[in-house]
């Protein structure tokens, strides 16, 4: 096992830092925290790990004080915490300059394939001169548990499929201004990109593949997600009830979603399965990031946990594969997006149903205070659909004067005279923004 690890670290240090798409996440930077870089499978928590060493670099760490170590590796099976110990003593063994002397960056991925590492973790924080990262997701152990494990001595950081802007990036596509600014020709071209991203989603391993091989690859990776992280981790016999929770949530991007109601669905689709169980699938998707939540807007707790919450697959390129309308879903994509971007910037979100029963589908408070009402909508060329956005947004606003009004739009339509305080924003240049 020594000689194993040894190997490995040699390798490691000797190995080319790997070309790779530049994500655009904050990682924060506390003295005395690990940073536990989390997500769904396959979104690229390796490759982000890959792109912190090489930001070390550009700030000057010499490589040699860089290590990536991956547990996921079948020469390691069988390796217990206690060996932990011998991957820093074999590093310090090779570079034993860098040793109280210099801040090493260890960067452990799939660290979860040791059982009880989490003291090992701890200790070498207390210990040790280093920067740690660590990450992982797997049956044994869903990839927010690598945080939460830490017991407060990690901060989270969240590795989603590509934004817009990413996907763009990987393409050499993503324009080097401002989109307001850019010709229309090349603006045409970014709103062509959006609609292919809609539809194909932000999963980089499957940018490059076609319709078909898509879809298998993504089905592939829902289906991994319900057996190896729910199924498996949780020893889950309600196979059946859980799938069919998976195809209503992600078959319905941004739709209402009540366990009491999907409880009397399951009984008259004759599936033995308590309320109680419903809840607990639920949230075991939550936590392996296939989807996200949006509560209602509401002062009272008990109000925001008796209604229905909206529900988002982390993905929009997940839309098509379980949506059995037949009907576009590019609106709905669109919603997911926002709601994804949203996050990505940092805003707690809610939804809003105003005194008079009408839906905002974004009520957005972001770090610095700022508040902003957001209706999303594919067309406005129609107008009982304009009328329906603008009265949320208007009613919305009086019961929240503070906040701006905007309407993220994919086809804004003809021009149409607004109340005051409205702003239509074409979804390229919003996503971009």
């Amino acid at each position: 096992m020594r000689e194993l690890i040894k190997q490995k670290i040699v390798d490691s240090l000797a190995a080319p830092l790997p070309t790779f798409t530049r994500r655009d996440i904050r990682l924060p930077r506390i003295a005395g925290k690990a940073t536990a870089v989390v997500g769904m499978r396959r979104t690229g928590k390796t490759t982000f790990l890959w792109q912190v060493l090489s930001d070390r670099v550009r700030e000057g760490v010499p490589r040699e004080g860089l290590l990536f170590f991956g547990f996921e590796d079948e020469r390691l099976a069988g390796m217990a915490a206690k060996d932990l110990q011998i991957v820093v003593e074999e590093y310090y063994r090779l570079h034993p300059e860098w040793r109280d002397k210099k801040k090493a960056v260890f960067a452990f991925d799939e660290i979860q394939a040791v059982p009880g590492w989490e003291p090992f973790a701890r200790r070498i924080l207390d210990t040790e001169h280093v920067e740690l990262f660590v990450s992982g997701s797997s049956a044994r152990l869903l990839s927010r548990e690598v945080a939460t494990s830490m017991r407060g001595r990690a901060m989270e950081v969240l590795v989603n499929p590509f934004s817009f802007r990413e996907y763009l990036r990987h393409r050499g596509k993503e324009p080097g201004g401002p989109v307001d600014r850019l010709p229309k020709a090349a603006r045409s071209a970014m709103e062509k990109e959006l609609l292919e991203y809609l539809t194909c989603g932000g999963f980089p391993e499957a940018q490059n593949a076609d319709a078909s091989d898509r879809r298998d690859l993504l089905r592939g990776y829902v289906d991994a997600v319900l057996f190896r992280d729910i199924v498996e981790r949780h020893e889950e016999t309600h196979v059946a009830a859980l799938r069919w929770m998976v195809r209503h949530l992600l078959g319905n991007p941004g739709g209402s979603f009540s366990v009491n109601r999907f409880y009397k669905d399951t009984r008259s689709q004759g599936l033995s399965v308590t309320k109680d169980k419903l809840y607990d699938l639920f949230s075991y998707l939550e936590d392996a990031f296939l989807v996200r939540t949006v509560s209602l807007l509401t002062k009272s707790e008990r109000r925001r946990m008796v209604n229905p919450r909206k529900v988002y697959p982390v993905d929009p390129g997940l839309i098509p594969i379980y949506d059995r309308t037949g009907q576009s879903e590019t609106g709905h994509a669109l919603e997911t997006c926002v709601m994804l971007e949203l996050r990505r910037r940092a805003a707690d979100i809610a939804y809003v149903r105003t005194r008079d029963g009408a839906e905002v589908d974004f009520f957005a408070l972001f770090p610095d205070r700022r508040e902003v009402l957001i209706q999303v909508c594919a067309d406005l060329g129609d107008p009982n659909v304009c009328e329906r956005e603008v009265r949320g947004l208007v009613e919305a606003g009086r019961e929240h004067p503070d906040a701006e009004k905007t309407i993220v739009v994919l086809h804004p339509g003809p021009s149409r005279a607004l109340p005051d305080g409205i702003e239509v924003k074409p979804a390229v240049e919003w996503l971009l923004s």
